[in-house]
Formats: structure tokens, sequence, C-alpha cells
């Protein structure tokens, strides 16, 4: 048998434009299916099928307007003065939720994370606020502070004054508006009672130091948590996780697609006779070096997923046993030396030296990163992404 030379491949499959009510299982497999056969290559039992949560939510026409966000809003928060504290800084994200959100107050206390925000835009740069003699742990600043020390800062890479953006969509819905910048959750009380945080991964954190002084807290995930009218809604995530759609409309994290992986595993099954796994992925969990940019603006990495993409790798570092174990060989020797170990290797590699700098994150946060960045955010047309050979090591033939 020949050797084998090629690992993980990552595929980016093209489909039709997903409409709401349009059979996303079908398409999905019928789209794999047609690459497999126009490109030339086999499924294979543990190859993954990831779907991007977009065409999910999409096709179940998860929707909502910026008039359904205000009416909770307005109903969960009372409708006068509140606070919105944390929000990532993104026009595709927040801007559109920040609109409904403004329209269902009478004033509305904007509370800017800084010098970054949770997933890394930066309003400042720590030189900024070293050369300025600020301690972000510890100092308020208000807006007419901020412009003094800092004037205009504008987006490294959307080129967007946030701070002036954000302020002009709350005016914009007649709402009055007042900007801070802080990161102690509890400097929003002295302004009102009433506070949606809207930080992400840390929103647990906020929502339990704001009650425990007295708030009235709600997060993003408590906002269309259920229809309001006729909109879509997220029962686990709420806003979390949504994107704009229109400037009026908010496409929302999919609900429930637990049933869609498993019917197409099921059908890719009864096509092939191989076993694949199917995720749904949203953003991937990596950091971009320039912009210091966490890429993780969604709640989770894939919130669907079939059995077998529970856990986390379990592998060793070759390299280690290379030099270590089995400095001594060279050629055959040491390939089979190594297969060897690979073959007898414990189901727990945890605390063993010739695993350590393997990367101990969840598959599914492993592979929906792959995904991300194999099925990028603009045109490329491949909202699905086929991973195979992922599961496959030194041995594998």
């Amino acid at each position: 048998m020949a050797e084998r030379r090629v690992g993980t491949v990552s595929r980016g499959i093209r489909c039709p434009i997903i409409r709401q009510g349009d059979d996303l299982a079908a398409i999905v497999t019928d789209s794999v299916l047609k690459a497999a056969a126009s490109e030339g290559f086999e499924l294979h039992d543990r190859d993954v099928i990831a779907v991007t949560e977009s065409i999910v939510a999409r096709s179940q026409g998860n929707y909502a307007t910026i008039g359904a966000i205000a009416d909770d809003v307005r109903a969960k928060l009372g409708g006068e003065t509140i606070g919105v504290i944390f929000p990532i800084l993104s026009r595709n994200r927040f801007a559109i939720c920040l609109r409904g959100i403004a329209m269902g107050a009478k004033k509305v206390i904007l509370m800017l994370s800084y010098p970054s925000d949770e997933v890394g835009n930066a309003l400042l740069t720590m030189d900024q606020i070293d050369e300025a003699g600020i301690n972000p742990y510890s100092d308020v600043l208000t807006l007419e502070k901020y412009r003094e020390l800092f004037g205009e800062n504008k987006h490294q890479f959307t080129g967007v004054d946030y701070v002036a953006y954000y302020g002009a969509l709350i005016a914009e819905t007649d709402a009055e508006v007042e900007i801070l910048f802080a990161n102690h959750a509890t400097e929003i009380l002295k302004y009102t009672n009433n506070v949606l945080t809207c930080d992400i991964h840390t929103r647990a954190r906020t929502k339990r130091i704001l009650r425990e002084h007295g708030a009235n807290v709600i997060g993003l995930d408590d906002i269309l948590t259920a229809p309001v009218g006729e909109s879509g809604y997220n029962e686990k995530y709420g806003l979390l996780g949504s994107n704009k759609s229109t400037e009026a409309t908010v496409k929302l994290f999919p609900r429930d697609a637990s049933g869609l992986v498993h019917d197409i595993q099921d059908r890719i099954l009864q096509a092939t006779g191989k076993h694949v796994e199917v995720m749904v992925y949203g953003d991937g969990a990596f950091k971009d070096p320039v912009g210091k940019i966490w890429e993780l603006a969604d709640p989770v990495v894939s919130p669907f997923y079939t059995a077998g993409l529970e856990g986390t790798p379990n592998e060793l570092k070759l390299k280690y046993l290379a030099d270590n174990d089995f400095k001594h060989l060279k050629g055959r020797e040491l390939r089979e030396a190594i297969e060897k170990r690979i073959t007898e290797k414990s189901s727990d590699l945890v605390g063993d030296m010739s695993s350590q700098g393997t990367t101990p994150r969840r598959l599914t946060d492993l592979i929906g990163s792959l995904c991300d960045l194999t099925s990028g955010s603009g045109d490329k047309g491949t909202p699905v992404v086929l991973v195979q050979g992922y599961f496959d090591n030194y041995t594998t033939v």
C-alpha cells in the first residue's frame, strides 16, 4: 500500500443562496455530494460537515426588527433612563441592536470599556493611556474628558470613531444620550438602576456584581428570548450572536438545530454508507496579532453538533518524542518507534509530558475556527465546509 502523504484537508463547499423555509439538510447534503463528484474525492467515516450559523438562521427565518428589540427593552427595563454598558464596537454586531435598544428608552447612559472592548476592538492604545497618566482600572472619564485627553480616535480597520457613531445612533432615535468610560460595572449605578449589560463572555459575572448592588439588570442574552409579536427569538442567547441584516433588522443566532445536524448525518449515511460528524459553527476562536481583536463575538463557536465532536484532542507531540524519548533513532527505526507509541498511547494524556504543547481546546472550537477561516465572511459563497482527516494521526494509512 502506498504511503499516505496528506493529512487534514478543509474544503469550502459552494451552495445556493439560502432563503427562509429552504430544506437546509437536503441542500447541504446535495451540495457536499455534488462537490465530491465534481472534484473526484470520496467521503470517509469521521469526516466533518460544518454549516455556518448564518444559513441556519436564514432558513429558520430568525430575524427581528429594531421595533421588537425596543418593545422588549421597554418591557424589561421600564422605558425611562437605562444604562447600556460594555458593548463591543461593531457596526455589524451591535450598532443595529443599539438603535433598537435606544428606541426603548427616554435616555441612554452609554458606558464604554477602555482602552478596548471585550473582544479587543481598541478605542485607545495603551501608549495613549500611559502618556495621559490614566489608570483604566480605576479612572472614570466623561465624554468631555475623553475628548480633551484623546481627541478623535478612529478604529484601525474600519476607520470609524465609535464614540461619535454610537452617540449619533442613540440621538437619532430621539433618546437623550450621555457617554462615559469605565471598567467597573457598578459605576453605572450612579446614573441609573436599570442596566443592560452587553458583554458576551463575561456577562454572568457582570450581572452578578450588579445584582449584588441591587440593580435591575439584564443582558443581551435576555432580550428576545421569546417572540415579540411575530419576531424571531433565541431562547438561550437572545440578541447575542446576532448580525446586521438591514438598517432596521437583525438576524439572530439560530434556534435549536440539533435536528438539522442529525438529519444531515443520516442523509449522508444513507447516500454513502459513511458516518460523518456534523456541526453548526459561527465565529472562530482566535486572535488577530496586528489589531489584537479576538474574533469570537458569538456566545459560542458551535451551538449544535453531533456526539462524535464532544471532547478535546488526545494527541502526542511528535517533536517531543523525536527530541527526547527517541533522540537516538532516525529513519525507519524512528518512524516505527513513534508509530508504536501512538498506537499504544493512553486514552487520557492529561499530565503526560509527551503531550505538552498540544492544544487543550474543545474539538468544536478547534474545528469551528478552521471552518471559519476556510469559509471567510465575504463573497466566497462557501457556507458549508468539509473537513477530512482531522481525526487521523501519523499512523493512519
